[in-house]
């Protein structure tokens, strides 16, 4: 209620981007308020055993994990661990520092409860993160690296730039997600097609098995890729021997929202995030799920507002879930809803 009723109408009267930077200063300053720390702790975070879950050989002790995106370069994992979610993801992280798009470069849609953003990969490289996380890794929090390939790298030397990624963040995650889907690096989502994926993926398991102890690597995908391309897929993830598949990425797509159509036009490209994109989230992970028989471990995100959202997903074959626009609506009391939606749901 204090972020629905007092925190969000003054942050919206802030360009979106400049609203997020000011979100995290003023999380991270009242962390250094006594008390505070455990006074969030007490209102947001839940534990149960009805909670917990094993996935991908990691123990997490509730499925709700903050998407990528929302910590490009490792910045904020501490003080976001404190509003309870079972894991983090950050990045996306590329080799070199790069400035993203040009600003503005995120936008709001209230109307549908949604986000355009075409950010561009804005991060400080991936040294940068790896020094934040030598100097502050929290104890016990399971972290996901989320690795991508700068805009300037042809795609046909992307290995190289996701196995930079992979080499310099894998004694400080417990995972990494090959990021291949995001709308707003150019022919990126090339990358997605079955030939040159399967070769990228089949790289970075070859780096991985020559570490005494492999960590998961996850493929994140977007969810306007059709039946035939989510059979490619399956048949890659297993080919490659994938520890799961997050699904799904922001979309192209535009259709059914409700904000004026002239308004969407004049935001121009980008990917579209929010509640617009739950059905048709859902519905990959449903087909993902199904047609793997429940063998392939899929984490859902997209359009995740509620409880019953988050449920959804996990009825549909998620066996995690993450989420990003839907705190921007709803705030951070949104992890301890869809942990007592889950609880309710199994019967605890």
């Amino acid at each position: 209620m204090l972020y629905t009723n007092l925190l969000k109408p003054l942050l919206f009267r802030f360009a979106p981007e400049q609203a997020h930077h000011l979100t995290v200063k003023l999380l991270q300053t009242s962390l250094q308020i006594p008390g505070v720390a455990t006074l969030m702790r007490l209102l947001y975070y839940k534990q149960h055993t009805a909670l917990q879950r094993q996935c991908f050989g990691l123990d997490f002790p509730n499925p709700v994990g903050l998407a990528a995106g929302f910590d490009k370069d490792g910045r904020y994992y501490e003080p976001m661990s404190h509003l309870g979610f079972g894991f983090i993801e950050i990045g996306t992280v590329t080799p070199r520092p790069q400035a993203g798009n040009p600003q503005p470069r995120l936008f709001r849609l209230p109307a549908d409860e949604a986000l355009i953003n075409r950010m561009g990969f804005n991060n400080e490289g991936v040294d940068a993160m790896v020094e934040r996380l030598k100097n502050g890794r929290t104890p016990n929090l399971i972290i996901g690296g989320n690795i991508g390939k700068n805009k300037d790298t042809p795609n046909e030397r992307a290995t190289d730039d996701y196995l930079i990624c992979f080499d310099k963040l894998f004694h400080y995650v417990d995972y990494f997600v090959v990021n291949v889907s995001s709308p707003n690096t150019p022919n990126l989502r090339d990358l997605q097609e079955k030939e040159p994926l399967t070769a990228l993926l089949t790289a970075l398991q070859n780096r991985n098995k020559s570490f005494p102890k492999p960590k998961p690597i996850l493929l994140k995908i977007a969810p306007d890729l059709t039946d035939g391309q989510l059979d490619d897929i399956l048949e890659i993830a297993e080919q490659t021997e994938l520890a799961g598949i997050i699904a799904t990425n922001t979309t192209i797509s535009r259709d059914g929202l409700s904000t004026p159509e002239t308004e969407v036009s004049a935001i121009g490209n980008g990917g579209l995030s929010g509640v617009p994109l739950r059905e048709r989230a859902t519905e990959v992970i449903r087909y993902l799920a199904d047609k793997s028989e429940g063998r392939l471990p899929i984490i859902g995100v997209g359009g995740i507002r509620t409880g019953k959202d988050a449920v959804e997903k996990l009825k549909a074959g998620a066996c995690l879930v993450q989420v990003y626009s839907g705190l921007v609506y709803a705030g951070p009391g949104l992890i301890r809803e869809i942990c007592e939606a889950v609880i309710a749901e199994e019967g605890a």
